[in-house]
């Protein structure tokens, strides 16, 4: 590439760390997006810079949004009861997009794994046991990805929660084997959540 385009160089670059992205991708959507420069770019720019400036993990769930506490726990017509434990906040999403759920949510940021030296005390999950005790929860429902980090994150937090006097339940049928929330369609989300199981 010519050595004036650092600019562009530079955008390339940032866009092929995304995931899904990788450097043909990225340069495809700049181009894409200097052909479409007002309509997309600078409101992409902007869009991002806002995002930037405002964007923070709620303190409580460990959601994104924009303030300390975000929209799902600062809402009063949330079920006060129900905890959904994820992994990450694309699986708390995921699970949002099926509109089934009504409770809380508990973001982890991330599943145990001793192969990449990932603990209990790396995860969020002594801030999932001071809610329990202090929320007066009934149910935590472990949304876990199928997977064998996943899988032990669960038996670990079951372990954790099994003298708090709280149900603690997983997701059944329609979660494949393997399988990550954020890929699953919508209707598969609601029949693992309606179908749950005691762990």
């Amino acid at each position: 590439m010519n050595s004036n385009n650092s600019d562009i160089d530079n955008l390339i670059a940032l866009l092929a760390k995304l995931p899904g992205l990788g450097p043909r991708s990225a340069r495809r959507a700049v181009l894409h997006l200097i052909k479409k420069r007002s309509l997309l770019l600078s409101p992409l720019a902007d869009a991002m810079f806002a995002v930037a400036t405002t964007a923070r993990e709620c303190l409580i769930c460990g959601n994104i949004g924009t303030a300390d506490r975000c929209e799902i726990c600062a809402s009063e017509k949330r079920a006060q009861g129900q905890i959904c434990v994820v992994e990450d906040v694309a699986d708390l999403w995921a699970i949002e997009r099926s509109g089934v759920f009504k409770g809380r949510y508990h973001v982890l940021g991330g599943s145990l794994s001793a192969l990449d030296g990932v603990g209990p005390e790396e995860l969020r999950i002594p801030q999932l046991a001071d809610r329990v005790r202090e929320e007066e929860i009934t149910e935590v429902i472990l949304a876990l990805n199928a997977t064998v980090d996943g899988q032990t994150t669960a038996h670990y937090i079951a372990d954790q929660l099994e003298d708090m006097g709280v149900a603690v339940t997983s997701l059944a049928q329609g979660v494949p084997i393997g399988g990550e929330l954020d890929y699953l369609d919508d209707g598969t989300i609601s029949a693992a959540l309606n179908a749950r199981k005691s762990v």
